[in-house]
């Protein structure tokens, strides 16, 4: 409730997602009266390895050329729920210490590591809730917008369905730590916010490096990444639990 009070917050909660998801509907809608000629000439262009990846038979070639530019920003619904679970967990310790509402909460007998779990879920839940939603949103359209079933296959395939639903949350709960993490070091909450952003930059490189070609995010390497992510997830927190000093907190700000 203390942290929704914040416009920044309910801003990134409501827009983004929302902003995320007219992307590739709106290059989804435009691009669906491509000429074929122009479109199979484009897509001949295309590496064939991406053409494998993303291409089932079945496809013409402007399908292909669909299936490839909607592919492509499918990656920044990977921002929500890193994004939107920054802004609240930079925000819920210092905010709270500018508040002066930490002092009574660390008095309590509550330990650190279940301290870090309320936080940690009173963040990742808004941001995974949200990708949900925009997911939903986004596949919903698309049934509307397409009457080919094996493009709309193409386009919710199941290496984005395993990004979505298992990527999405391990990628907020690293974001979130890392936010607590700086959140109890830094006296600002705008210093805060901006510090923990640096957990996006992962993301858009992965988002750019597919724009230009440099790899294809196929199933298998969306599942190494879902491991990763869930040794990283355990490993940071583990490392919250041991960095956060209740008494340096308080009597570091005071």
């Amino acid at each position: 409730a203390e942290v929704f009070k914040n416009r920044m917050v309910i801003f990134t909660v409501a827009f983004l997602p929302l902003m995320l998801t007219a992307i590739p509907l709106g290059i989804l809608y435009s691009t669906r009266g491509t000429a074929t000629a122009t479109a199979n000439g484009m897509s001949q262009q295309l590496p064939s390895g991406l053409t494998q990846s993303m291409c089932p038979s079945g496809l013409t070639g402007a399908d292909c050329f669909q299936v490839f530019m909607v592919n492509e920003f499918m990656l920044l619904f990977m921002l929500v729920p890193v994004a939107i679970p920054v802004t609240i967990a930079a925000y819920s310790i210092v905010g709270e210490k500018n508040n002066r509402s930490l002092e009574p909460l660390l008095a309590t007998p509550v330990t650190t590591a279940e301290l870090l779990v309320g936080k940690c879920l009173a963040a990742v839940i808004p941001a995974v809730l949200a990708t949900y939603a925009a997911f939903g949103i986004f596949s919903l359209a698309s049934w509307i917008i397409i009457t080919n079933k094996i493009l709309l296959a193409a386009l919710l395939d199941v290496r984005w369905l395993i990004a979505i639903f298992l990527v999405g949350p391990l990628l907020a709960l690293l974001a979130v730590v890392f936010a607590l993490m700086v959140s109890s070091r830094v006296n600002d909450p705008r210093v805060a916010e901006q510090v923990s952003m640096v957990i996006i930059l992962p993301v858009l490189a992965g988002f750019f490096g597919q724009i230009a070609g440099l790899f294809v995010l196929n199933k298998q390497i969306i599942i190494a990444v879902a491991i990763v992510m869930a040794a990283l997830d355990g490993l940071m927190f583990y490392f919250a639990t041991h960095v956060f000093q209740r008494e340096q907190i308080l009597t570091r700000w005071k």
